[in-house]
């Protein structure tokens, strides 16, 4: 397959934690941020997790590559697909997607899930609903508990993160609910860190949201449920 060539000190992944990589926001997904996850199955095998898809260029298929590849690449959001044929046929992966969202990728046959699906002891996805009718999470427990949330929530002007109105939304007071339920699910010790899917510029260099689970509690949930679409 062909990839794309770039200079590589350029385009190399941000550490975000010593296991965590966020690529450089890629244009074929409207400037979405993908993360790669390192982690290892009982028997000591690389499992490691794309979310969502990064360019597929010269330095990130380096990148992959020296860390052991991929075994799972798991799309938040139809938003978040670009070349995942390529991204498969390139390093073997299994693809994992929400079913609401699978027949977007009708050539694939993707992995599927309906509310959960339990990725390793450390990492799982949940559907979270709203933005897309498929839109769904990635949790992973290590690290005070970090959560990738595709464009589920984002961060807005000064990097607090909260849930974004679109003209494209799909259900406004269904994201709302699916946001909020987050504060119900998890709690300070268990969620410390929001890994955001797009609009990474508002975290002026860095690729995470710290005091997640304060924040989260301090979002004004009643304004924003007669928000107006911002785009």
């Amino acid at each position: 397959m062909s990839v794309a060539s770039t200079p590589l000190a350029a385009k190399q992944p941000q550490m975000v934690f010593e296991t965590i990589f966020a690529f450089s926001p890629n244009r074929e997904t409207l400037g979405g941020t993908a993360y790669f996850i390192q982690e290892q199955d009982a028997a000591g095998q690389s499992a490691n997790i794309l979310v969502d898809c990064p360019a597929l260029n010269e330095a990130n298929h380096t990148f992959i590559n020296d860390r052991g590849g991929v075994r799972r690449l798991f799309i938040t959001h139809r938003g978040g697909i670009a070349q995942v044929k390529e991204l498969q046929a390139s390093f073997g992966c299994e693809v994992l997607i929400q079913e609401q969202e699978a027949y977007l990728l009708p050539t694939l046959s993707p992995q599927t899930f309906h509310r959960d699906r339990t990725l390793s002891p450390t990492s799982r996805v949940f559907w979270s609903a709203g933005h897309s009718p498929g839109s769904a999470c990635l949790y992973h427990s290590r690290y005070g508990g970090v959560l990738f949330t595709g464009r589920h929530l984002l961060p807005i002007k000064g990097g607090a993160p909260s849930p974004l109105r679109l003209s494209k939304t799909f259900h406004w007071p269904r994201q709302l609910r699916h946001a909020q339920q987050l504060i119900q699910d998890f709690t300070p010790q268990t969620l410390s860190t929001l890994c955001p899917g797009a609009n990474t510029g508002f975290l002026r260099g860095e690729k995470k949201i710290d005091n997640a689970y304060a924040q989260l509690q301090a979002i004004d949930w009643q304004t924003l449920a007669t928000a107006k679409p911002v785009l």
